[in-house]
C-alpha cells in the first residue's frame, strides 16, 4: 500500500517468546519454524484525519506478516486485511513509554534502512512484550539476511523486496504439508488488550531468563555495607573519586520477578498499587511527557513516619529511562522545576534526592524463577552522612535518603505478597504438527505479496479498516572479581606480535607511523591533567570476552590496542556530516595518508545544533589479514558488520549521574543506531548516526551537559561469537579529556 501524506499508525500488541540466532538458523535448516501470533491495537489516522483503534489479530511467520480482522483459526478462508514481508533492511526503534487512551504503551518505529520515508509505528502493551516483538522481529531480518546470503531461489522475494521496494512480489510456495512448527500464541485473547487500554486490567506479567555476566568496564567505586535492612543491604561508596558533588549510597536486593515487571511497577504513578511498596512517593502525578523516554511527575508527602517534618511536602521530579542490550533497565531522577506544578497552598516545597534504579536479571539454575537485582544509588552530602555516621545513624531512618533506599525492600515485600505478578505468562508455546490456526495462517504466504513490512504498516487506512466494528476513537492527545584469572594475566602479557600474526598479514613488512604527519582538529593530550584533548590509554580499563567464554562467560582484562591511534577530528555542522574520508581536505587523502596499509575512521555523529562530528582515525602498521575476524569484518557484508561492531563506553571520572546513564555495558553499534559502512582503498569508514535511535539521543544529550567535567575512555572491538574467534581483543582506545563544545571546528564545507 502507498504512503499516506499524513498516515501515522501504531499497534499496540502482546509479545511471546523469541529464538536465539542459532536456533533461527536450525530452524530453517530443519525444516522447523516458529510463527508468532496473538491480538493487537492497530491505530492509525483515516483519511479524514480522525484517529482510530482497531483490534486486530498480527502473525509474524518466518519473514512474513500478516494482520486479520478476525483470528483465522475460528474463521476459515478470512483473508488478511494487511501483509507485507521482513527484509533484511528493517530496523526496528524503540520509542519509548508513551501514554494514551487512558493505558501506557511502548512505542516501536519499524523504517526501511535504504528509505527511511517508509515508516510505521506499533505501540505494545508492557515493556517486556516491547522487547519481544523486537526480538521476534529481529529474529525475521536475521532470517532474511541468511536467506539473501544462501542466495536461495526460494527467498528470491526477498532479494526482489530489497531492489523494489513497491514492486511486483511472486508468489511464494506454500509450505510442506508435513512441516512442524513451534507456535508462540501471544497474550491470553482480546479482552485482555481492552481492559488495558481502557485503565481497567493489571500489567501483564511474562518471564525470561539471560545469562549473568561480568561488566565491561572497572568498577571505579568502592562500595562498603553499612546496614542490612528488611533483606537489604546498605552500601557507602568509601572511594574519594574527583568531580563527585556528595557522597553515594546504594541499596541492593534479590527480587523473585521479572525486569520488564518490576520496571513498570517502578514507574507507575498508580497510587493503589504505589501504597503498598512506597512510603515517600507513593503519591505521584504525570506532569508531562517530554518523550518515549523521559517525563515529569509531581508527588506530595504528609509526614508520618519522617516525623520531624513540621509541614507537609511536594516535590516534582524528572525521570529518565534506557533499557540496555542486556535487557537491564536504568531510570534517572533528577529535582526539576515545572511551571505546572508550583507550589500547593499548605505545603512546603522540598527536593527529592538524585538518585538511580538498575534493574537487572539474574542467572539462575531453576528456569521457573525469574530473578533480578535491583539497585537504588543516590547521593547525599557528605557532611550529612558524617553526622550520621557520627550518631551511630541514630536518626537516618527518619530521613529522605532513607526512605528513598527502602523502596528496594518495600518492592521487594510487595512481589513476594504479590505472586501472581510473577507467574503470568503472556505467551503459550505449541510444539506440534501443523494446526488448524496455523494452516489459515499459511493462506496469506499464497496470495500476492505487494508490499514489505514497513510499507504495509505505513500505508494510508483503507476502506476496510475505516468501517471496522470494533473501532474505538482515540482523544486528541576497581576491585572486581575476575574469572579465570589465567586468562586474564594472559590477556595482559599477550603481545602485540602475537595478534599481529592472526589479525595482520605476516608477510608483509611493517611501516613506521610518524604521528607528526597527520593532524586533527583536537589536539593530542600532554598528560593527565591537560583538557580538551584526547590520548590513548590501554585497554586495560576493559573487560573483553575471555578464551572460555563461550563455556563459562568469563571475561579478561584487556590488552593493548591493535590499531594506533593517529588523530581526531572534532568538527561541527548544520547538517549531519558523512563520507569524511572522501574529503579533499581529508589526511586520508594526502600521500602520507594513502601510504598505510590500512586505516579505520569512526565517525560518532552527535545531533545536537548544530550538529557535532567526533571522528577517531586509526592505523595498521600491516596490511590485514584477510581470513581473519578483522579481515572478515573489512570485507564483509554490513549484516555481519552489523552484528560485530562493537564499543565500550568507560567513565572515568565524571558526575555519578552520566556514569549510571552511560552504562558499563558493551554495546553492538550496529544493532543499537544506524551505522554507514564506506570501505575503498585502504580504508574502512563507518559512520555511526547516534540521532538514529532516540534512547541513544537522550544518553548523549545528558554527557553533553556534563561534557567538560567528564573524562571518558572507549574501547573499539569486534564482537567474537565463534570458539575460534577467541579471546576478544582491543582494536582501538581513545581517552576523551573534559572536551569543550564551542572548541569543536566548522566542518571543511563550511568553514
Amino acid at each position: 500500500m502507498e504512503d499516506g501524506a499524513a498516515t501515522k499508525e501504531a499497534t499496540v500488541a502482546g509479545a511471546g517468546e523469541t529464538m536465539s540466532d542459532a536456533e533461527g538458523y536450525a530452524s530453517e535448516k530443519s525444516g522447523r519454524e516458529v510463527e508468532y501470533f496473538g491480538w493487537v491495537y492497530h491505530l492509525g489516522v483515516n483519511s479524514i484525519g480522525h484517529e482510530y483503534c482497531h483490534l486486530r489479530y498480527l502473525v509474524l511467520k518466518g519473514t512474513y506478516v500478516a494482520m486479520y480482522k478476525r483470528e483465522p483459526g475460528n474463521h476459515r478462508g478470512i483473508k488478511p486485511i494487511r501483509k507485507g514481508v521482513v527484509n533484511h533492511t528493517l530496523v526496528v526503534e524503540e520509542l519509548g513509554r508513551h501514554n494514551f487512551n487512558n493505558g501506557e504503551f511502548y512505542v516501536l518505529r519499524f523504517y526501511n534502512r535504504l528509505d527511511q520515508t517508509k515508516k510505521g509505528e506499533i505501540a505494545c502493551g508492557s515493556a517486556g512484550e516491547a522487547r519481544k516483538w523486537i526480538e521476534a522481529f529481529e529474529q525475521a531480518k536475521q532470517q532474511a539476511e541468511y536467506n539473501l546470503l544462501r542466495g536461495s531461489s526460494r527467498h528470491k522475494l526477498s532479494i526482489d523486496n530489497e531492489l523494489n521496494l513497491e514492486g511486483h512480489r511472486p508468489r511464494v510456495r506454500r509450505y510442506a504439508k508435513d512441516l512442524r512448527k513451534k507456535l508462540i500464541k501471544i497474550g491470553k485473547g482480546p479482552e485482555m488488550l481492552i481492559r488495558r487500554s481502557s485503565g481497567l486490567g493489571s500489567h501483564l506479567r511474562r518471564e525470561t531468563y539471560i545469562e549473568a555476566d561480568v561488566e565491561d568496564v572497572i568498577e571505579t567505586h568502592k562500595w562498603r555495607c553499612v546496614r542490612t535492612v528488611n533483606g537489604i543491604r546498605i552500601f557507602e561508596d568509601v572511594t574519594n573519586l574527583k568531580g563527585a558533588r556528595g557522597l553515594l549510597l546504594k541499596s541492593v536486593g534479590v527480587i523473585e520477578a521479572n525486569a520488564d515487571t518490576i520496571f513498570e511497577v517502578v514507574l507507575s504513578p498508580d497510587r493503589h498499587k504505589r501504597y503498598e511498596w512506597d512510603m515517600l512517593t507513593g503519591d505521584l502525578e504525570l506532569v508531562d511527557s517530554v518523550d518515549g523516554h523521559y517525563d515529569v511527575v509531581y508527588g506530595t508527602y504528609e509526614p508520618t513516619q519522617l516525623n520531624w517534618w513540621r509541614s507537609k511536602k511536594d516535590f516534582v521530579f524528572s525521570r529518565q529511562w534506557f533499557r540496555g542490550q542486556d535487557e537491564s533497565y536504568t531510570i534517572l531522577q533528577f529535582p526539576a522545576v515545572n511551571k505546572k506544578r508550583p507550589q500547593r497552598s499548605g505545603y512546603q516545597r522540598t527536593k527529592i534526592n538524585p538518585s538511580t534504579w538498575e534493574i537487572r536479571r539474574l542467572n539462575t539454575s531453576d528456569s521457573s524463577t525469574a530473578k533480578c537485582q535491583v539497585t537504588l544509588m543516590l547521593e547525599v552530602p557528605a557532611k550529612s552522612w558524617g553526622i550520621w555516621r557520627r550518631n551511630q545513624y541514630s536518626n537516618f531512618d527518619r530521613t529522605i535518603p532513607y526512605a528513598l533506599l527502602c523502596q528496594v525492600a518495600g518492592l521487594k515485600e510487595y512481589f513476594g505478597a504479590n505472586p501472581a505478578l510473577t507467574s503470568y505468562s503472556p505467551s503459550t508455546i505449541v510444539d506440534s504438527p501443523i494446526s488448524d490456526s496455523s494452516n489459515a495462517h499459511t493462506e496469506f504466504k499464497d496470495s500476492e505479496v505487494d508490499e514489505e513490512f514497513f510499507d504495509a504498516i505505513a500505508s494510508s487506512d483503507s476502506l476496510e479498516d475505516e468501517d471496522s466494528d470494533d473501532e474505538i476513537e482515540l482523544p486528541k492527545a576497581g576491585n572486581m572479581k575476575l574469572k579465570n584469572v589465567s586468562w586474564a594475566i594472559l590477556a595482559l602479557k599477550r603481545s602485540k606480535a602475537v595478534l599481529e600474526r592472526s589479525e595482520l598479514d605476516a608477510n608483509s613488512p611493517s611501516i613506521i607511523i610518524d604521528p607528526s604527519q597527520f593532524h586533527g582538529s583536537m589536539r593530542q593530550g600532554k598528560g593527565e591533567t591537560d583538557t580538551n584533548c584526547w590520548s590513548s590509554p590501554s585497554g586495560q580499563g576493559f573487560m573483553i570476552r575471555g578464551k572460555n567464554y563461550l563455556k563459562d562467560y568469563s571475561k579478561i582484562v584487556g590488552g593493548d590496542p591493535l590499531l594506533k591511534l593517529i588523530g581526531v577530528d572534532w568538527f561541527r555542522a548544520d547538517n549531519s556530516i558523512d563520507k569524511v574520508a572522501l574529503h579533499p581536505k581529508s589526511f586520508i587523502q594526502s600521500e602520507a595518508g594513502k601510504r598505510l596499509p590500512f586505516i579505520l575512521i569512526i565517525n560518532l555523529e552527535i545531533p545536537s545544533k548544530p550538529n557535532y562530528s567526533l571522528v577517531l582515525y586509526y592505523a595498521a602498521e600491516k596490511p590485514i589479514n584477510k581470513e581473519s575476524l578483522l579481515g572478515r569484518f573489512l570485507d564483509g557484508t554490513n549484516m555481519f558488520r552489523d552484528s560485530r561492531f562493537k564499543l565500550i563506553p568507560r567513565i572515568v571520572e565524571g558526575y555519578w549521574m552520566v556514569k549510571r546513564a552511560v552504562g558499563s555495558k558493551a554495546c553492538l553499534l550496529g544493532k543499537a543506531v544506524t551505522c554507514k559502512y564506506l570501505r575503498q582503498d585502504n580504508f574502512l569508514e563507518i559512520d555511526v548516526d547516534i540521532g538514529s535511535s532516540s534512547v541513544a539521543r537522550s544518553i548523549i544529550s545528558l554527557v553533553l551537559g556534563y561534557i567538560t567535567s567528564i573524562v571518558v575512555d572507549l574501547g573499539i572491538l569486534i564482537e567474537a561469537k565463534e570458539e575460534e574467534e577467541l579471546p576478544e581483543y582491543i582494536l582501538g582506545t581513545v581517552r576523551l579529556n573534559r572536551v569543550r563544545v564551542e572548541s569543536a571546528v566548522p566542518f571543511w564545507d563550511e568553514s
